[in-house]
């Protein structure tokens, strides 16, 4: 799902999936199971230090002969320092370093190919993967009165979106693969260096649907939690609606915000803003929306991004609360102002219309608060920046999404 606008505007949390242990033989490592394998990457089988756990790098020096202290120092610089090659591990000893390449592990980070810093402090980054797709991320400081700068990163799940919603920038790029585990955490630590100041907050909000790479996406919300230290309820997962998924995250009681993107009170509507909703009817997903506040007694915040003359009349929005009472109390609702992008036929409400439609949710019970635009000279809505560098459109691994997901979604 993507990124309409970015802004720090709710509170966000993190989540907690217990890791199974891999171990590693000093002659024979095997490798931890990833959401894409070397050869869909077209890359070099290799194993990756970033995403594991202090215990699993603990292990992993054990079974190449070091004490298990040295697999503390390995968390330090892959978390703390944030150390990129395994040669610059100067804390351990080059015959353990040498060991290591030698066995085909790396750390796991990619380069940054390009960047841009907006008017207020924004930035987004493409990162270049090791397949040479790229990949975005966006950097969100906010100030609060108290004067502390809140941190946000906004992270990819996917290489693309196969979901092509109308209005997304993403979409028109096209899909090629899921990220995997330490592709998703990377994208935090490439925040934090760019602002020399540590994420307080991620957001699932990038490029491509998290539900569709549910395995990686949960194993980063562990490794962001564990490892990088960021606050268990600091963490958004977002998504436009899979079927089967809502269910299966709800199984892994994380207390991670929950933000489903609506964008329209009735199911016709809906369908012709987002196409994959012919294959999951409003009605069954509130139902699972339901069903993941009774299992994990977290509110679900729903995004409903406003298009001037599609879905932003105060009707619309009348519709949209009596459609959230009947499945429930305590809703929360997050209007997105359309972010423009290129060749689209979708613009932005004018103030007085926003105003409206947020005030009609209000005097009928629903708590509502408007995102601020953030970045929007810095190519801000999701996938516009990538798709300015990475002109050819991306083609699906339609085996990679169903092999991860165990769903198909009706494009």
């Amino acid at each position: 799902m993507a990124l309409i606008q970015l802004v720090c505007s709710m509170p966000l949390a993190r989540a907690v999936r217990p890791r199974s242990l891999t171990i590693y033989s000093r002659n024979a490592v095997s490798v931890p199971s990833t959401s894409a394998s070397p050869s869909r990457l077209g890359a070099k089988e290799s194993r990756v230090l970033l995403g594991l756990s202090e215990t699993e790098l603990q292990q992993l020096a054990l079974d190449f002969g070091q004490q298990s202290y040295r697999g503390k120092q390995l968390h330090q610089l892959l978390y703390k320092r944030k150390v990129k090659e395994i040669q610059d591990f100067s804390h351990l000893p080059l015959a353990f370093r040498n060991e290591l390449q030698d066995a085909g592990w790396r750390v796991g980070r990619s380069p940054i190919h390009q960047s841009v810093t907006a008017a207020d402090g924004t930035i987004k980054i493409l990162i270049k993967l090791e397949d040479n797709r790229l990949v975005e991320t966006v950097g969100i400081p906010v100030v609060d009165d108290k004067g502390t700068v809140r941190l946000t990163a906004c992270v990819s799940s996917q290489v693309g979106c196969p979901l092509r919603c109308a209005f997304c920038a993403t979409g028109q790029g096209g899909f090629s693969r899921n990220l995997q585990k330490h592709e998703i955490v990377e994208q935090v630590l490439a925040i934090e260096e760019l602002f020399n100041q540590r994420v307080t907050n991620v957001v699932f909000m990038g490029m491509g649907e998290p539900m569709m790479n549910l395995k990686s996406v949960v194993g980063a919300h562990q490794c962001l939690n564990k490892d990088i230290e960021i606050g268990q309820r600091m963490i958004t997962i977002s998504t436009v609606g899979v079927p089967n998924t809502i269910k299966k995250l709800a199984s892994h009681k994380l207390q991670s915000t929950l933000a489903v993107s609506l964008h329209a009170p009735n199911q016709k509507l809906r369908e012709t803003i987002i196409p994959s909703a012919k294959s999951y009817p409003l009605d069954a997903l509130l139902m699972d929306c339901r069903d993941y506040f009774q299992e994990t007694g977290r509110r679900v915040t729903f995004e409903y991004t406003l298009l001037a003359g599609v879905n932003d009349e105060a009707a619309h929005a009348v519709e949209l609360a009596e459609l959230l009472h009947e499945y429930g109390r305590g809703y929360h609702v997050n209007l997105i102002p359309y972010n423009p992008i290129e060749g689209s036929e979708f613009r932005r409400p004018y103030r007085k219309a926003i105003a409206a439609f947020s005030a009609a949710l209000e005097s009928r019970r629903i708590t509502t608060s408007v995102r601020q635009t953030r970045g929007p000279d810095a190519s801000a809505a999701c996938g516009q920046l990538r798709n300015q560098f990475q002109k050819t459109p991306l083609q699906a691994d339609t085996e990679t999404v169903q092999s991860d997901s165990d769903v198909a979604v009706a494009c």
